[in-house]
């Protein structure tokens, strides 16, 4: 199979797509005076769903994200409740997709905590998770729903770990194990039947999660993939990262081939991460530079070019994170086909920008808005651990994207106690420490040491005084 370069000429063809427009939100839209966090951590640190939207926030001491409901727009006062039970920075957050507000958040603490936002949110600040999930002996960097299944939720942490959680009994189920570093980015295709990643030892995997096999595997050293995203039913994966050249690149590649990248594109000189969203519905990919204020945007076809370029979004705002609105929270009479949370560390805002197809007539556009994914799980998480797949459960936007779920989330009672999967205790077997975090321990140490000194030095002082005032109580002509 060859690599075939693209022309960066926009190629002009027709397509009901190819108008389509950001527009920014009103600033009394804008969500303002937000202390969003300084982590470098390479995450979003946003989620949103139709109801809610959480932004990690600067703190000290421990880790805390704020959760605002949609509609409480404009300037949020400096006091306002936060969820701030984690002891460490918290490096990702996630809505769950069937319960929406439930919000599982992962730390560097170690941790994995389940979080029970109450309607209209936050009234003082939560502490209490309904569930903390210890299973991991390093840092937690990233968090993922399942996209059928209720209640299984997938966590990579430090230790080159990704566990499966069932949330139903509170524990980690399953174990995938064949990662050789930090693992940066995990997608899963449409039924949650495969999940990909990518990793820090610069490969990329296919991998069955229940079994924890490794399907397929490209070891990149000319395109070092940073983050991955599954294109919807088409069997293809498409890859960000840097080139040889140092360049952002992206590439497109077979499922089930990962021998060659059917095409790859550079895409600038820049050096912030790109971030990859996929719209299956109308099946365009979104391409948003971290530290860049733009986002180039494509239509994907199963036959050669693959990626059509449509057009480009440009801010000079340079954005953080993006969050990205579920289907059912878009609002369709305005033909919104998607929607981005900009974060804009320099402004502390959230900036809304909506993706809008230009349509004159007002009447719901059904060419635009076919069947998708809805709010129920089509599997229980028993189910899906036994070994069954099934599609997502759809919707209607038209009539049936203002209902709320069903589903109710029950928190297991647990006792603490050894954390063993696949025959392994895993917060017994701790993998040797990383270079990184062996000079994070070192400069820790240091200035504990540092510390230590300052305070037995004013101690010292202080004692100096004390003999000298007693050497001078002494020899006063009142003791003679």
């Amino acid at each position: 199979m060859t690599v075939t370069k693209m022309s960066w000429r926009p190629q002009y063809r027709s397509s009901k797509f190819r108008n389509v427009y950001g527009k920014v939100a009103n600033r009394e839209h804008c969500f303002d005076g937000i202390p969003i966090t300084k982590n470098v951590h390479d995450n979003h640190f946003c989620a949103v769903n139709a109801k809610f939207l959480a932004i990690v926030t600067e703190s000290a001491g421990g880790g805390s994200f704020l959760v605002i409901p949609l509609e409480q727009t404009g300037r949020i006062e400096p006091n306002y409740p936060k969820v701030c039970g984690h002891q460490g920075n918290v490096l990702d957050i996630k809505w769950n997709p069937f319960i929406e507000n439930i919000i599982a958040s992962c730390s560097e603490d170690t941790s994995v905590r389940i979080w029970e936002i109450p309607e209209g949110g936050l009234k003082r600040n939560m502490t209490e998770a309904v569930l903390e999930l210890y299973g991991h002996s390093r840092r937690v960097g990233l968090v993922e729903w399942h996209p059928t299944s209720n209640n299984i939720l997938f966590s990579a942490g430090y230790d080159y770990k990704v566990l499966i959680w069932n949330l139903d009994i509170g524990e980690p189920v399953k174990m995938i194990d064949c990662h050789t570093d930090v693992i940066l980015c995990m997608s899963f295709n449409t039924d949650g039947s495969l999940l990909s990643t990518t990793c820090k030892d610069k490969k990329l995997r296919v991998i069955e999660p229940r079994s924890g096999k490794v399907l397929q595997e490209a070891s990149c050293k000319n395109h070092r993939v940073t983050r991955v995203v599954f294109l919807g039913n088409v069997k293809r994966l498409l890859t960000t990262g840097v080139s040889r050249w140092n360049t952002r690149q992206i590439a497109l590649w077979d499922q089930e081939d990962l021998a060659m990248p059917l095409i790859e594109e550079e895409i600038d000189g820049l050096s912030g991460l790109l971030f990859p969203f996929y719209d299956a519905d109308t099946h365009m990919l979104y391409l948003a530079g971290k530290g860049d204020g733009n986002i180039r945007y494509y239509e994907i076809s199963t036959e050669k070019p693959y990626l059509n370029y449509l057009m480009e979004f440009r801010s000079p705002a340079p954005q953080k994170g993006l969050g990205v609105m579920p289907k059912h929270g878009l609002d369709v009479s305005a033909c919104e086909v998607f929607r981005f949370y900009k974060l804009v560390t320099l402004k502390g805002l959230i900036e809304p920008i909506s993706m809008i197809v230009p349509r004159r007539s007002e009447t719901y556009q059904e060419d635009i808005y076919p069947m998708t994914p809805g709010i129920e799980p089509a599997l229980t998480p028993d189910e899906w651990l036994s070994g069954m797949n099934r599609d997502p459960i759809l919707m209607s936007l038209k009539e049936g994207y203002k209902k709320g779920s069903k589903v109710v989330f029950k928190a297991p009672i647990r006792e603490k106690k050894s954390v063993v999967v696949n025959g392994i205790d895993l917060l017994e077997n701790v993998p040797p420490r990383t270079e990184n975090e062996l000079l994070r321990m070192f400069f820790r140490q240091q200035d504990e040491i540092r510390r230590l000194k300052d305070e037995l030095s004013q101690k010292d002082i202080r004692i100096r005084q004390l003999q000298l005032e007693l050497k001078n109580l002494r020899n006063s002509p009142k003791n003679n």
